[in-house]
């Protein structure tokens, strides 16, 4: 990692450490302790940075944080997307099968749009945020995890006002050339159905999985629906546990067959 970080943002040497140095200790301390960035170098001390790492935790002060977070942020894309594409090669993760989705993080304070840098995501209001915490602004975040093993390959942040259904091509399109020469099934939520979305699913000749949205499908097609054909599904989905609006029932109770 500190190799890939160098080789994108080099100029970053100094007497002491380079910007990947840096950077592969933050993402040591984030595993370890994700808690507010401060005292990072009393961290070092107790997780044995020094001796893992041969960096002195002296060296790890706000300061040297924030330049080498100031170094790669014009190129975080890229280096998130060099560190993916090297962890499938090493480790011969399958990227057959790529799970897709978009979240949204809330923070507090005021964050006026003129105070804010517009080469990078803008903090701003949404109305339809994920924690449902309409009283404050936003930023939102992508992450393409595969099949095997949950594995974070690829991320994007995004404008806190940003339409999830606006997002899916340019994930498609950074997950076909991490992919490289292998074809992938892409599976996201009910976001991706859109006209535009799968006509450029179907160009780039990528494969897709996604519920359509409940409200596009008329009355008439359930109707229509024999219940002696369905098959139960007995599975409560993690996401619907313990809400009183599902009563503890499956939900997709029927599954019928489709051609």
């Amino acid at each position: 990692m500190a190799g890939i970080v160098d080789e994108v943002c080099p100029g970053g040497a100094s007497a002491h450490l380079t910007h990947g140095q840096v950077i592969e200790a933050l993402v040591a301390n984030r595993l370890t302790s994700p808690a507010p960035l401060v005292r990072v170098g009393d961290w070092a001390r107790t997780w044995a940075v020094e001796e893992v790492f041969g960096i002195t935790p002296d060296l790890l002060n706000d300061d040297r944080l924030a330049r080498a977070l100031d170094a790669i942020a014009p190129k975080l894309e890229v280096v998130a997307g060099t560190v993916g594409a090297r962890a499938i090669t090493e480790f011969g993760i399958d990227v057959s099968r790529l799970h897709w989705d978009m979240t949204s993080m809330s923070v507090h304070g005021a964050f006026p749009a003129q105070d804010q840098d517009e080469q990078y995501p803008l903090i701003a209001c949404n109305g339809h945020p994920k924690d449902r915490r309409l009283d404050l602004k936003q930023i939102q975040t992508g992450l393409a995890v595969t099949a095997d093993g949950g594995i974070p390959v690829h991320s994007r942040v995004f404008d806190g006002a940003a339409a999830e259904v606006r997002q899916v091509v340019g994930a498609m399109n950074d997950l076909k050339a991490m992919a490289g020469t292998r074809e992938f099934l892409m599976v996201a939520d009910s976001k991706l159905v859109s006209y535009s979305n799968i006509t450029a699913l179907l160009e780039a000749g990528v494969e897709f999985v996604a519920p359509v949205p409940a409200a596009q499908i008329k009355d008439e097609v359930y109707a229509v629906l024999d219940p002696q054909r369905g098959e139960p599904v007995d599975r409560v989905p993690d996401g619907t546990r313990g809400n009183p609006r599902r009563n503890g029932r499956p939900t997709g109770s029927w599954r019928t067959p489709t051609r």
